[in-house]
């Protein structure tokens, strides 16, 4: 067994290197891009960007709604786990949160962003109509914000504690920080035990907070009653994608601080195996919704819905569609059933197209409903009937992306990604049982 001095070498964060610091100047460049992009926007107005009267929604929202299926990986993996007490997720948890953390921010930026006149961000607020499922959006993202960040935070007291003791010497400013942050832990029973407590109720308020967002995100295509969106099958098709986006999200981000991190002690074999088992339940799933969504109405579908699934198979739309369901879900599925596909490697790379498959998902469950409105398309220019993102567009949503990957990235520079506390807890039982055998 690592003895403690050795673990908390493995596990406390530390500089980065050259690696490091050049992909966070990258990120960096690209965010300040898209800052520029932004600004410009704001001046001139939406008309920089490609949509219109029909495709109003476009990249942005499509954006908005993968950040939103991402950041449910926190709801799901993270609490269910912590209730039923797993021990095997104690390497992932708590990279799972950053990415909650992380993407469920950038959801609530994004929606900023596709503000025409971000200045009457307060309207949404001071003039909110219950009775709008957008009034409900607005509420629970916050909400879903608050939630991730104290789920993320409440399990990482001990170790800001640990991490005050070990930079006292080397880094005293450093170490100032983590003390307060660290809210004067000393590990006694009463702290245990209200720690404990609290992590318990986040976990559980988290989980129908997280089916919430995901269903309300539905809702909100679903009762503008437009063909491709007007179904009652939007809830469970947004929350078992938002599962499969989230779970593939994780493994790649898993795999990158196991390899960066040298982590392959912690995060072993064994803990990809289990992820590529949670990938494929997800897959299942999702491909049985998305027969419900796509395949179904092809024999019963009225002339509208129709034209919309032409578009989707064959037309337009074709390559995307087929690209993601191909990359995004049904490869994945078929790949995690054999062991060789659930290595770390494997699963990287199944964990990519799990990510980009489901960025191109959103794009055409957005851009081709908006472009078949309620009435033909009349006396407006050809462009008009068709959408494919500006410049702007692309530079703006690329930095949104690029955001996520920085706070997850400056979250590793700064707090253990494997909690120490829980993991030496962890090691010392697992010695003392052995001890026990013996």
């Amino acid at each position: 067994m690592k003895n403690y001095d050795t673990l908390l070498k493995d596990l406390a964060p530390r500089k980065f290197g050259k690696r490091g610091t050049i992909w966070t100047i990258c990120l960096i460049v690209i965010i300040i891009a898209g800052i520029i992009a932004y600004i410009d926007q704001v001046i001139k107005g939406q008309v920089v960007t490609n949509m219109r009267d029909y495709a109003l929604w476009g990249i942005y929202i499509s954006n908005f709604v993968f950040f939103v299926a991402t950041s449910f990986v926190g709801s799901i993996f993270v609490a269910v786990l912590r209730l039923t007490n797993n021990e095997w997720r104690t390497p992932l948890v708590r990279i799972a949160e950053v990415i909650t953390l992380a993407c469920i921010v950038m959801a609530g930026m994004t929606i900023m962003i596709d503000m025409g006149r971000p200045d009457r961000l307060l309207n949404l607020f001071i003039h909110a109509r219950l009775q709008s499922p957008i009034t409900w959006d607005v509420i629970i993202i916050p909400t879903s914000i608050a939630l991730s960040f104290l789920l993320l935070y409440f399990p990482l007291i001990p170790d800001l504690a640990i991490l005050k003791n070990y930079y006292k010497d080397k880094k005293p400013k450093l170490s100032k920080w983590y003390g307060k942050l660290s809210l004067n832990w000393k590990g006694t029973k009463v702290q245990k035990v209200i720690q404990a407590k609290s992590i318990k109720i986040i976990a559980i308020m988290v989980i129908p907070v997280g089916i919430i967002l995901q269903t309300i995100d539905a809702w909100l295509f679903s009762t503008t009653f437009r063909i491709g969106w007007d179904s009652t099958n939007m809830g469970a098709y947004f929350v078992s994608g938002a599962f499969v986006a989230g779970v593939g999200a994780l493994i790649v981000v898993v795999y990158v601080i196991r390899r960066v991190r040298k982590l392959e002690n912690y995060i072993t074999d064994y803990h990809f195996n289990k992820l590529g088992k949670f990938l494929g339940l997800a897959c299942l799933t999702y491909f049985y919704f998305n027969i419900n969504e796509y395949l179904i109405p092809i024999f019963n579908a009225p002339v509208e819905e129709d034209i919309h699934l032409s578009a989707l198979i064959s037309g337009e739309y074709a390559m995307l569609f087929w690209f993601s369901q191909m990359v995004g879900l049904i490869l994945p599925m078929i790949f995690v059933l054999f062991k060789s596909g659930r290595k770390p490697l494997s699963m990287f790379i199944i964990g990519l197209m799990v990510v980009v498959g489901s960025w191109w998902k959103r794009y055409v469950i957005v851009t081709p409903t908006l472009l078949h409105p309620f009435l033909p398309i009349e006396g407006v220019p050809e462009s008009w009937h068709h959408y494919f993102p500006s410049m702007h567009e692309w530079l703006i949503t690329i930095a949104t992306l690029a955001m996520a990957l920085l706070i997850i990235t400056i979250m590793v520079r700064f707090i253990p990604m494997i909690p120490v506390q829980k993991t030496a807890e962890e090691l010392e039982l697992l010695e003392t049982n052995k001890k026990t055998e013996s």
